[in-house]
């Protein structure tokens, strides 16, 4: 019987009787060093060698190293990427918000409105502008302002606008010239849909329109004074990086069995045991480094593709705002070889590599439960102490929620060995493939354990997430009080907007294909006579548009009504009811206007009616006084604020672009707002966007890392189910035990990362005080999900499995 030793230099054959070159004299290449005191160094540059010069099985071993080294360091760069990507894409926000803002006209000045609209499910950003001067400053990513007509577009959006759809249900909103695209520093992201429309109609004094000198936010940024998101999102980053470490670790480990009768042969050379220790150490220091390189190479090339890439964000990511930190990136290259290195010598302890072989002791250890529950405690001893405090504007300290969270999940890799040895010691008879799986899994508990730790971390991780997330998203999920099954659209026209327009804007908006309905309110103030905190709201519209903000009986062209509100309702205030005949003066605050308008004096009708008031669509409830036009003395344009309320018919698909092409075409300046019933806090749904981000990531790290562990096995048993085959065993019988082997450990991890995620879920829950309660479908779906991913990939490699047990895997040297 011979083995074989594939070294730098040349191949070194040895044998039972220790006859190969250099046998029992010292003088191999371990042999010959031994007796002068081997160095730990030189017996690391040896591994190193092993790894990237030693034949076949050593390039195959180290590869596989480099490889899940390399994807886990790629996801951490990228993970820790993020909140700099975030940042800059914030930055550019700020950059192209309006500046200093200006009173008077002057040569350095441009006037601003803000004309966001919406083409179906997504947002367009856009600004008209009007240069006052030949200083007026220019936004971020142009090069001069758009004339008059003109616009200029981001790439996005002008490859939308070329489309048919575009060009039939949004290009009708910008009936400009395009003259121009925006660049890179004045978008957020690749994908945002954004322009920029010159025009000529502004006078200074419209609604929503802005004059200013410069452009860029100079206020700092809104701090992060939420406990509840603060937790949130430290907790987050928690759970997704430690699965990325646990990955790492058990990468450095591939090929631990043929590594070991490599080590055998050097024992049988001259080397000593503790040199071969340190040989092995530096195999896998040379294979966590090419990790590393490979992991910068994967997330170089995985940052070219930021612009193509999005779960949930619209406008995704500039390559260029994923930049890495470069202490970060040193601290990365440095310590995940030394981690390898530590993670190799720790997995020696148990290793007894003698010249004719390698012992891993006959009769396993027992393991030892009380240590491995001294990290979990730990961890909720840390984060006891701050339950409630994260409520209420409390404090609570990052770096022990940071630790208490991960010493928890780091427990379920401590506690999975022991728990898998201690079920498969009692599991017994059944069919063949049972029984050769359980064998197995007896044999060998921490190694079918190993690939397992990840992705029960992982699950451990989400389901405490999920039930976190769970209840709080209803604090920033904040019902708005509209009704959408009223109207669909509320357009806002400018004060400045002539009353005898309003029906023609209304019926140009009408017209449109898909609206039912359009209604038009006008609301100015009045004050009760003497008495200066006495305001309340007069409303002037048909008595169709009246309708929609009061409870009538009848009505008729020249009715009035004073609005009756509910005590009880939270809007009411004493000086909202006016009394029939009480003295009032109409647009009171009218000098403030711009241009100013005029107030008057006016005496309510002693036989005005009363009417009870009803929230209109956005959910405002009025009060004061509601009347059709011919009912008020007559004020001149500019002392109402119109805005129309648009019913859109649900069967006619995209009447709500059609909706807002007609109010485009009515008047540019009139500006379309979607009623929506509930709307999410921008920060929380920030953090959602992220959290969705990298769970797709960690899934699909999970996902290759454990295809790539699980080929291994195979490679490493290789011969011992080809074995198997020559000896009788039928291959689906091989193929049901592989598939045991998995299943045994998995529902094992799962059901430990589901007690594990539950528990710290509900410490989570404690530190910003809710009540805990589960969301169990969510719960079954996370932990489905994480025992899906391993069965996909044991499927995946069945075809592989079927390869390696042909009688040619028995072929040896």
């Amino acid at each position: 019987m011979s083995s074989r030793l594939a070294h730098p230099d040349k191949d070194i054959t040895t044998d039972g009787q220790g006859t190969g070159p250099g046998a029992g004299q010292g003088t191999g290449p371990a042999g010959g060093r031994a007796g002068k005191g081997t160095t730990w160094l030189q017996d690391l540059l040896m591994g190193v060698r092993f790894a990237v010069a030693g034949g076949r099985e050593g390039w195959i071993r180290t590869a596989l190293t480099a490889l899940g080294v390399g994807l886990g360091v790629a996801l951490l760069l990228a993970t820790t990427a993020i909140p700099a990507a975030i940042d800059a894409r914030d930055q550019r926000d700020r950059d192209r918000s309006v500046g200093e803002v200006a009173e008077r006209k002057g040569p350095d000045a441009v006037l601003v409105k803000e004309e966001n609209t919406q083409f179906r499910d997504l947002g367009i950003t856009g600004r008209l502008l009007q240069a006052e001067g030949r200083d007026a400053p220019v936004p971020p990513g142009l090069t001069r302002l758009p004339g008059p007509g003109e616009i200029m577009v981001s790439p996005e959006l002008a490859a939308l606008l070329d489309t048919p759809e575009g060009r039939e249900l949004l290009a009708p909103r910008f009936p400009y010239e395009r003259v121009g695209t925006i660049s890179e520093a004045g978008l957020i992201g690749p994908k945002e849909l954004a322009f920029y429309a010159g025009t000529d109609a502004f006078t200074g004094g419209e609604d929503f329109v802005t004059r200013v000198t410069s452009f860029g936010d100079t206020y700092p940024s809104e701090p992060w004074d939420d406990p509840v998101l603060l937790l949130l999102v430290v907790v987050m980053f928690v759970v997704l990086l430690t699965p990325v470490a646990i990955f790492v670790a058990t990468a450095v480990r591939f090929g631990g069995e043929r590594r070991d009768r490599r080590l055998a042969a050097l024992r049988l050379v001259g080397a000593d045991a503790a040199g071969t220790r340190r040989i092995a150490a530096g195999e896998a220091a040379a294979g966590a480094l090419l990790g590393v390189l490979a992991g910068f190479a994967f997330f170089l090339a995985v940052r070219q593709l930021a612009d193509d890439f999005t779960v949930v964000i619209e406008t995704r990511f500039f390559p260029s705002d994923f930049a890495v930190d470069p202490a970060l990136a040193l601290l990365v290259t440095l310590a995940v070889p030394c981690a390898a290195v530590l993670v190799t010598l720790f997995a020696m302890r148990g290793v007894v590599v003698e010249p004719l072989g390698v012992v891993r002791a006959s009769k396993t250890a027992k393991r030892r439960l009380w240590w491995r529950l001294v990290l979990p405690l730990a961890g909720l001893g840390l984060l006891y102490p701050m339950i409630g405090q994260g409520e209420d504007d409390g404090e609570f300290s990052e770096w022990q929620v940071t630790g208490g969270v991960v010493l928890l999940l780091v427990g379920v890799t401590a506690l999975l060995p022991w728990l898998v040895a201690f079920t498969v010691a009692r599991l017994g008879g059944g069919p063949v493939s049972w029984q050769l799986a359980v064998r197995r899994l007896q044999m060998s508990s921490s190694a079918a354990a190993r690939p397992v730790n990840g992705i029960a971390v992982a699950v451990a991780g989400a389901i405490a997430l999920q039930t976190f997330f769970v209840s709080v998203q209803g604090d920033y999920q904040k019902d708005t009080g509209m009704d959408p099954s009223r109207a669909q659209l509320q357009v806002m026209v400018p004060r400045q907007t002539e009353a005898s327009r309003i029906p023609g804007i209304t019926k140009t908006i009408s017209e449109a294909k898909g609206v039912t309905r359009v209604t038009a309110l006008g609301d100015t103030e009045a004050l009760a006579d003497n008495d200066p905190e006495g305001y309340f709201s007069v409303t002037v519209g048909d008595c169709a548009a009246l309708a929609l903000v009061a409870k009538l009986d009848t009505c008729s062209e020249g009715d009035l009504f004073l609005l009756r509100m509910d005590h009880e309702a939270e809007e009411y205030t004493p000086e909202g009811e006016v009394k029939p005949g009480q003295k009032v003066l109409l647009n009171p605050d009218g000098s403030a206007y711009e241009p100013p308008v005029e107030s008057v004096r006016w005496t309510v009708p002693e036989d005005a009616e009363t009417a009870e008031a009803r929230r209109d669509p956005t959910g405002l409830l009025r009060d004061g006084i509601i009347a059709t036009p011919s009912a008020l003395p007559g004020l001149v344009s500019g002392s109402y604020r119109y805005s129309a309320y648009v019913t859109l018919d649900p069967a006619v698909p995209d009447a709500r672009e059609y909706a807002r092409n007609a109010v485009a075409q009515a008047d540019p300046l009139l500006y379309p707002v979607r009623l929506e019933e509930y709307r999410v806090v921008g920060r929380f749904q920030s953090v959602t966007k992220g959290l969705l981000i990298g769970s797709v990531a960690v899934m699909l790290l999970i996902g290759a890392s454990l295809f790539v562990s699980q080929m291994e096995q195979l490679r490493e048993r290789r011969k011992l189910l080809a074995a198997l085959v020559a000896f009788g065993t039928r291959r689906r019988t091989l193929c049901a035990s592989v598939l045991w082997q998995t299943a045994v450990p998995i529902a094992l991890g799962i059901t430990l990362a589901t007690a594990t995620g539950l528990a710290l879920g509900a410490v989570l829950l404690g530190m910003v005080d809710r009540s805990v309660r589960f969301d169990w479908t969510a719960v079954g779906i996370m932990a489905g999900t994480g025992a899906g991913v391993v069965m996909v990939v044991t499927a995946l490699s069945l075809p592989s499995l079927w390869r390696m047990m042909r009688p040619e895997g028995l072929r040896t040297e």
